[in-house]
């Protein structure tokens, strides 16, 4: 099987990467499934109904969430018709929608696509990722009842994905952090067959700071002053990611490669 995960969609110019090159990249790489996390998609904080379609109308399988998953408020409701919008498993218990599901891809095989919060460095206190991980699973196991699992680690520090990669290795097709917007370059398959990257980085522009224009916040890191509201950069973006390749008899990974697709970053693929 032949898996995309695409990081943090960052505003407006994310949302036009991803209608202008997604479609393409699903036929050019033929690929059967695509992840994306999209919760920065609706002016750099959260997700709109209508950006999640957008999204899902382009090519993505799955949209993943995060920290932000409800800071547009029409996602209260959204998440609860459109069951390919995921949010973290561990997130308040009675928040809205669900932290995993299972899906096919276009052969009719099983993917499951979860998702969870770290806690360090992390500006809320969510419920532990690891017990909550491994309940998933430990249901739906990798080569049974799923064929593929693609894991969405969101969380700041590369200690606690790096931890969450290894705790899912050999249950788990491809784990992916998420969260900070900066890509990572340790695309590596774990010892026991887990592809794994610390950070897909964002698919938004990277003349930024972490996908906001650089005035505002280059002003409160010299001056310790905020004037304005961050807005995210307009520019040219980067779809920034993971590709795998899976082995259909075990869903295991036999091939990773880094993506960048247009915009400053050096390009890669498959």
């Amino acid at each position: 099987m032949r898996l995309l995960f695409l990081g943090d969609v960052m505003g407006r110019a994310g949302r036009t990467a991803i209608a202008e090159n997604l479609p393409r990249l699903r036929e050019d790489w033929k690929l059967d499934f695509v992840v994306v996390n999209g919760e920065n998609a609706s002016n750099g904080a959260g997700l709109t109904g209508e950006h999640a379609k957008l999204i899902l109308g382009a090519g993505a399988d799955v949209v993943t969430l995060g920290d932000h998953a409800f800071d547009q408020k029409d996602m209260l409701t959204f998440i609860e018709s459109e069951p390919r919008v995921i949010r973290p498993l561990n997130f308040a218990k009675q928040a809205p929608g669900r932290g995993a599901g299972l899906f096919e891809d276009r052969r009719g095989r099983k993917v499951l696509v979860t998702q969870v919060l770290g806690q360090v460095f992390m500006k809320r206190p969510f419920d532990d990722p690891f017990s909550a991980m491994d309940a998933v699973l430990n249901r739906y196991k990798l080569g049974g009842m799923a064929q593929a699992i693609v894991v969405d680690v969101h969380c700041e520090a590369t200690s606690e994905k790096m931890a969450m990669g290894h705790f899912c290795d050999g249950r788990a097709s491809l784990v992916a952090g998420t969260h900070t917007h900066v890509p990572t370059g340790d695309a590596q398959v774990l010892p026991k067959g887990t592809g794994y990257l610390s950070d897909a980085g964002m698919c938004g522009d990277y003349d930024s700071v972490i996908g906001m224009d650089k005035v505002e916040p280059m002003r409160r890191f010299i001056t310790g002053m905020g004037k304005t509201r961050f807005q995210p950069a307009l520019g040219e973006a980067t779809l920034s990611g993971l590709y795998v390749e899976t082995d259909d008899r075990t869903g295991k990974a036999v091939t990773v490669k880094m993506v960048r697709q247009g915009g400053r970053l050096e390009s890669s693929g498959p």
